[in-house]
């Protein structure tokens, strides 16, 4: 009925049907093709838009997909660099990709390696064999972006366990380490969050275990709460098993960069940093190292240091049951070491 309504009030205003008739069929083509160019008109802003948000985002430097050379990763450098300087983000993923793209902004490579939970690589850091990253390091020497002399690794928490691992393990290849809320030990595979139930070793190089500390795999509690530290504590606590885990920070070959929060819940990262500071200093290590601690900071300051932490929170699953553990830190307080701790690493970068 409304259809047919609006047909005879077009027909009513005109003299004769035929003026009618080509008036209608006018307008309706008229509001066509006003309908294809507000579809166009909306392509244009949507592409548009995509592509401003996507200059603002990358400030004109995009990833490389580097695929099929043994390894997965994204490889972040301008087009006109040269033998630069470059890190590698050990873990990759997110927080891999915003520091690649941060350090390609400054005329630097940076590599964002994933090593586990994608497909084609392993589930969990159980076993992890070190030649994966020979492999990347030998690929990386022969890109001409690349200064074959000038590869540091970077990582946090576990993955700055990993990166600390590496850098003694492969001296020649690695030239620093840039390590976040990181580890004086190899831990066993069992540790938080993986809870394997079989103790394994975490690292191996050539088929031969990295000497670890074995942990139990950690118990839950009748609250939805877990306690995080002193389950780390109870670990560093074993003498015995202690100095063998230790990893060997002295035969790293260039600077070392630390990064901890003194209120780091997860795990205490602010006394491991003093152990390998310690051991250091017992070896008469010959470069340049720093054990930064930021008061009021928790675990993750490694994270993109213009944005505040709002969730103070993690969950863990422990045979079946979430429970939540706490980062540590105040907001404000991860902000401001975060903030301050890009602008050491900057510089720690600028020297090598």
């Amino acid at each position: 009925m409304n259809k047919g309504g609006s047909k005879f009030f077009v027909f009513a205003n005109f003299e004769n049907k035929s003026q009618a008739v080509f008036t209608y069929f006018y307008l309706k083509k008229t509001m066509r093709n006003k309908k294809y160019i507000l579809i166009v008109g909306m392509l244009f802003l949507l592409f548009g838009g995509y592509f401003i948000a996507d200059k603002m985002l990358f400030s004109g430097v995009k990833p490389r997909a580097v695929d099929g050379n043994g390894f997965q990763a994204n490889f972040f450098a301008k087009e006109s660099i040269k033998n630069s300087p470059t890190v590698i983000l050990i873990g990759g993923g997110q927080w891999g990709d915003y520091w690649g793209q941060q350090f390609a902004q400054k005329g630097l490579v940076g590599l964002s390696l994933p090593y586990i939970g994608k497909e084609g690589l392993p589930e969990l850091p159980e076993g992890i064999e070190l030649t994966y990253f020979e492999n990347v390091l030998n690929w990386l020497k022969a890109q001409t972006e690349v200064n074959p002399n000038k590869i540091v690794v970077m990582g946090a928490s576990r993955n700055a366990e990993l990166a600390l691992v590496l850098a003694s393990v492969l001296p020649k290849h690695i030239r620093g380490v840039v390590a976040y809320a990181p580890s004086a030990v190899s831990w066993s595979n069992t540790v938080l969050p993986y809870n394997s139930n079989e103790i394994k070793a975490s690292w191996k190089y050539k088929g031969i275990d990295i000497p670890y500390l074995p942990m139990d795999k950690i118990k839950g509690n009748m609250t939805n709460k877990i306690e995080m530290e002193g389950y780390w504590l109870d670990g560093l606590a074993k003498k015995d098993l202690l100095q063998k885990a230790m990893i060997k920070v002295e035969n790293i070959n260039g600077p070392i960069l630390l990064f901890s929060g003194t209120d780091d819940k997860v795990w205490p990262s602010s006394v491991m940093s003093d152990l390998i500071e310690k051991r250091l200093t017992e070896h008469d290590f010959e470069h340049a190292f720093q054990n930064i601690k930021y008061d009021n900071a928790g675990h993750l300051i490694s994270n993109n240091p213009e944005h505040k932490e709002r969730l103070r929170t993690g969950r863990v699953n422990i045979d079946g049951k979430e429970y939540t553990y706490e980062f540590g830190g105040t907001e404000d307080g991860d902000f401001i070491a975060k903030q301050e701790a890009k602008i050491m690493l900057m510089e720690f970068i600028d020297k090598l």
